[in-house]
């Protein structure tokens, strides 16, 4: 570590297998706290290389518990979190419209770090309890078009650096690798990243990765779709800015987005939108984010096309069955 660092300190970049290396050490316990501190600290101040981050995800992933839902060809939606915006559960409201329109969906999650409430927060809302029992998830997706993944059960080498991320106090690396080590490496993925710098790094290293993909930022600073202001997508086939109005939807102010001061408020807005009775502007941004979501497994698609898509999901009734369902199955 010491000869690590000191190639760090000197602006060298690591090479995959050097990154690999080094987070397998890591994870095993190697380093003592304060190197590991300084480790992160330089990746934070000069930012890190793809391949970097390609070799850091691959150790992550090898020593990973592995479940098999390939064959479902699933999308993860997903955001980096860190925008500081305490949004409601966009993303993981999302799912539920898209496994209801019919496509299959392996989401990723944890608890709230930055925001009131994370995926895994809404979910234990709802009396879900985790598994990383292989029968139990593909029953899930066979039945009702999606599985939760939480993450502290599929990426036990996380572990070894909780108390060291916890006493830092900041984003690190890990957070960046958070997104990219779905224990099922789904076919595909939406991501939304709260920067451009961001935006840019997570779409190479997609690209590099061969994955089917949408990287998605709203320029004011939200890490997904929020209708607030003109928004960028990146894809494996495209890069484009959006006004909200080009697509048939209204701006929305931040303080409609925001996801209230507990978990037990934010799951209350997640409610009223999959039951078709929250505001407007809640309803339009789980669609919007939901309709991309569908473009990247049909991207022969227009968005308009894919909004009627998901919109039909939500008015029909479909999203919140799919909801219902998936509590009944993962709730006991």
């Amino acid at each position: 570590m010491k000869q690590i660092l000191k190639r760090l300190f000197n602006h060298e970049e690591l090479t995959r297998e050097e990154a690999c290396g080094l987070m397998s050490n890591i994870t095993k316990g190697m380093y003592n706290d304060t190197q590991t501190a300084a480790l992160l600290t330089v990746f934070q101040m000069r930012g890190i290389k793809v391949d970097e981050l390609i070799g850091f995800r691959e150790a992550l992933l090898a020593s990973r518990v592995p479940v098999h839902l390939e064959d479902y060809r699933p999308i993860d939606i997903v955001g980096t979190g860190g925008d500081g915006k305490n949004t409601f559960n966009i993303s993981t409201c999302a799912c539920f419209v898209v496994a209801g329109a019919g496509y299959h969906v392996a989401k990723h999650g944890n608890y709230g770090a930055t925001s009131v409430s994370g995926a895994s927060n809404v979910m234990e809302q709802h009396g879900v309890k985790f598994t990383d029992r292989q029968d139990k998830l593909e029953r899930s997706m066979a039945e009702c078009g999606i599985a939760y993944l939480h993450a502290p059960l599929f990426n036990p080498a996380m572990k070894t650096v909780a108390h060291i991320r916890k006493a830092m106090e900041v984003r690190t690396l890990f957070n960046l690798l958070g997104p990219l080590v779905n224990p099922c490496l789904p076919h595909f993925q939406l991501l939304g990243v709260a920067d451009l710098p961001q935006m840019r790094l997570y779409t190479n290293t997609l690209q590099k990765l061969g994955a089917e993909f949408a990287v998605v930022n709203n320029l004011d600073g939200y890490d997904e779709i929020s209708l607030t202001d003109e928004f960028k997508v990146m894809t494996n086939l495209y890069e484009t800015i959006y006004r909200p109005a080009e697509l048939g939807f209204s701006l929305a102010r931040q303080e409609d987005l925001y996801g209230g001061d507990t978990p037990r408020e934010a799951a209350r807005i997640f409610d009223r939108v999959l039951q078709n009775e929250a505001t407007k502007a809640q309803t339009d941004c789980v669609l919007i984010n939901a309709s991309f979501a569908v473009q990247v497994m049909e991207p022969e698609k227009t968005i308009g096309e894919c909004v009627d898509i998901v919109r039909e999901s939500l008015q029909s009734g479909k999203a919140l069955k799919t909801f219902r369902k998936f509590i009944e199955l993962n709730s006991n």
